[in-house]
């Protein structure tokens, strides 16, 4: 049995060095950090998986803008090298967008390979655009409610509104924590969440 927590500041530290481990030393060079630098998370959605108090997995969420409309950018998440393949991050890609979609986002983007986010019903976003020199092909996006991205369209940029994580903050309480078995489905030994993440 796995655990799906949002993540704490007591976390932080399991959660970079997952994402040290996961990723190239100069991670926090790309571009995708740069819209995120002095930006508060969206910590509602900022997750991490474990088994038994062993981190295996996390995945993270920010505010930012397209054409003056808030937008999830979504990543990194990452899964440990020695739980990929097992669906992991699949399962809090499913949790975490669902609870995206409870908390009233309408839009999520990513940069990313799109034979792995395809899954999830992310597609190429031709005319929105990341800071350079972000490969145009590996933009993706996903409505949360149909037409989301209708129209939506320009350069993403950082999201100045103090408070634009706590879109539509609705009566529905979002579970703290919860209990998921062995995920059934994405076990792509070939493709994993990290093989394939958001940000690279």
């Amino acid at each position: 049995m796995y655990e799906i927590c949002p993540e704490t500041p007591a976390d932080e530290p399991e959660v970079e060095a997952l994402y040290d481990l996961c990723f190239a030393p100069g991670r926090t060079a790309l571009s995708s950090y740069r819209l995120r630098d002095g930006v508060p998370k969206v910590a509602d959605l900022c997750l991490v998986l474990r088994a038994d108090g062993i981190l295996l997995a996390a995945i993270r969420f920010w505010p930012v803008r397209v054409a003056d409309q808030p937008v999830l950018l979504l990543g990194p998440i990452a899964v440990h090298p020695t739980a990929q393949g097992e669906g992991l991050g699949g399962l809090l890609m499913r949790d975490s967008l669902a609870r995206a979609r409870t908390l009233g986002w309408a839009r999520v983007l990513l940069v990313g390979d799109a034979p792995y986010y395809s899954r999830f019903g992310f597609a190429r976003l031709d005319d929105v655009i990341m800071p350079p020199p972000t490969n145009p092909d590996r933009v993706l996006g996903l409505e949360l409610r149909p037409g989301a991205w209708v129209d939506v369209a320009g350069p993403v940029t950082r999201e100045t509104m103090p408070d634009a994580n706590r879109i539509s903050r609705s009566t529905n309480a979002l579970p703290p924590c919860v209990t998921v078995g062995h995920p059934q489905e994405d076990t792509d030994a070939h493709q994993s969440a990290t093989g394939a993440s958001a940000d690279q």
